[in-house]
């Protein structure tokens, strides 16, 4: 197989243990989000919240309708409301997180909808330490593998056409 098994290995994770995760494979997730590409080298549109405290996730979850299945750890991906380029790097963040929690044996999954219903709440928002002028675009809820998800075929998902 020519792809390498980092991208075949990931899945979205939405059963998670209770367990934490170390404060070092925190750091490695948060230097695999300092590797996002950036659209014209615009990196003041993005900025990263990781949150670890149990009562601040679980405001979040509770405004969230449960979107981040109670994950020991939380990365909002946050981008400035009127970056033409800020939603889409905020994709790449995630992406890079979520390969670097496979490469360290966690579960990851990316949520939008649980995004938007936090930008409904300012406050947590402030709480949070979100400049207002920037708003969520991606959570990733990161932890240990509770129930992992079934692998599927991948290999031909989408239309591909090559000229």
């Amino acid at each position: 197989n020519m792809v390498n098994s980092i991208f075949t290995n990931r899945r979205a994770v939405r059963n998670f243990s209770s367990e934490s995760i170390s404060d070092d494979e925190i750091k490695s997730l948060i230097a695999a989000f300092q590797t996002t590409p950036c659209g014209m080298h615009q990196t003041d549109v993005m900025s990263l919240v990781v949150v670890k405290d149990e009562a601040l996730r679980d405001k979040i979850e509770t405004k969230t309708d449960n979107a981040c299945y109670h994950a020991p750890v939380l990365f909002i991906i946050n981008t400035k409301k009127d970056s033409m380029f800020g939603e889409r790097d905020a994709s790449c963040g995630a992406e890079n997180i979520m390969l670097e929690a496979t490469d360290l044996g966690l579960g990851s999954v990316y949520v939008m909808g649980g995004a938007a219903r936090l930008n409904d709440d300012s406050e947590l928002q402030k709480e949070l330490g979100i400049d207002p002028a920037f708003q969520t675009s991606v959570i990733v809820p990161v932890g240990k593998i509770g129930e992992k998800p079934e692998a599927t075929d991948r290999s031909n998902r989408y239309q591909v056409t090559i000229y």
